[in-house]
């Protein structure tokens, strides 16, 4: 009997061992599994973090540039990138490898040493001259040593093409007004001093000092019509406007200036009809004629014509036979008081912005206004409008 029992005692116990080892490893298993389950969703995690922290700072507009204690690159954003016009991997780079600004190498060297500078501002060595604001930091742990230095950079250029901008325009502003001004004092205290006592003396100095109140006069007009252009503060009173009829109105208005110089205006416009302002339209026509008129040959000629563009657009031109205008100054002539020949525009009467006016007038038509022009052949100025 007890054989039979220690027999069975001995299945039992083998039974039991390999239900328990079983059990062991099926649960090691399990554990193993949820472990590597835990491991997954902790590396998602992860990676998710990262990239919402990506996409976070790939949506800021100031540029952001993190580096590493050893002043290598740990992140840099697309603003970034895009400032310094960078297309290649930057992580794992030092500054001078990656951008080759060495004022920039040498900001990160005073941050280290100073801990945060706020507002410095950084021109970058290229033709653009680009403008950037930098505010810089030390990063450090919580014994006090230096992890790396976080960099965030805002881009200053248009700030500073604003600025020069207003800085031209005070300055030519002055230059313009201080002329007139001088001679009309000029003349007024010559004409107190007792030279209202001739007659002739008198008479010509008074017409000295109107033509000047005029000019003033004209260039106040002018200030305040492109003021108003460029604030977009002008409504256009769009119509349907027949251009042949407007041209020959404009034409007949500057005839008499064109017959002092013996120039010959012509219209070569027929049935086109655009969607305009008639007034503004009116007065890009008549700056353009009457440039034409001052700055082409004695005895030339001065056409108005018309074509159309590839969208379906009306073209405008405006040609001279003149002397033309030099290749330099054809992408600035449309500034405001750029002048190709200062002293004879002033002589003429010109203020400097009615290019500069018909400009703004053409843009706010949706239309684009440039210049064609070789020396000693005159020059084509042509504007495109909306067809009616």
């Amino acid at each position: 009997m007890w054989p039979v029992l220690t027999i069975l005692a001995i299945v039992a116990a083998v039974a039991i061992h390999v239900w328990w080892r079983r059990k062991f490893f099926r649960q090691q298993r399990q554990v193993q599994a949820e472990m590597e389950d835990f491991q997954r969703h902790q590396q998602q995690t992860t990676t998710d973090a990262k990239a919402q922290q990506q996409v976070l700072f790939n949506s800021m507009l100031e540029g952001l540039l993190l580096l590493d204690r050893n002043r290598r690159i740990y992140l840099a954003n697309r603003a970034f990138k895009n400032l310094f016009g960078i297309k290649i991997e930057l992580r794992g780079k030092t500054i001078m490898e990656a951008l080759r600004v060495h004022e920039l190498a040498a900001l990160v060297e005073r941050v280290e040493g100073e801990g945060q500078m706020f507002d410095y501002e950084l021109k970058l060595p290229d033709l653009s001259e680009r403008w950037l604001q930098v505010n810089a930091a030390a990063i450090s742990n919580s014994a006090g040593e230096r992890e790396g230095t976080i960099l965030v950079f805002h881009d200053l250029t248009r700030l500073k093409q604003l600025e020069r901008t207003r800085e031209e325009f005070v300055a030519n502003v002055s230059h313009e007004l201080r002329t007139p001004l001088s001679l009309i004092k000029g003349y007024v205290e010559t004409l107190l001093d007792g030279a209202r006592g001739n007659p002739e003396v008198a008479e010509r100095f008074l017409k000295i000092i109107e033509r000047n109140a005029q000019r003033l006069d004209l260039l106040i007009q002018d200030l305040l019509t492109i003021s108003a252009l460029e604030a977009g503060r002008v409504k256009l009173n769009l119509q349907t406007v027949e251009l042949r009829p407007l041209v020959e109105k404009v034409l007949g208005d500057l005839k008499p200036p064109a017959d002092n110089k013996n120039i010959t205006l012509v219209n070569q416009l027929t049935g086109q009809v655009a969607t305009a302002d008639g007034n503004r339209l009116e007065q890009v026509l008549a700056n353009l004629v009457d440039n034409a008129i001052k700055y082409g040959r004695t005895q030339g000629m001065v056409t108005v014509g018309s074509g159309k563009t590839e969208d379906g657009k009306i073209e405008v031109f405006v040609q001279d036979d003149g002397p033309g205008i030099p290749p330099e100054s054809l992408d600035r002539i449309f500034e405001r008081f750029y002048r190709v020949d200062k002293a004879r525009s002033r002589e003429q009467g010109g203020t400097g912005l009615g290019l500069s006016i018909v400009k703004h007038i053409v843009q706010s038509h949706g239309g684009k206004v440039w210049v064609k022009s070789e020396a000693g052949k005159g020059a084509t100025f042509c504007f495109t409008l909306p067809a009616g």
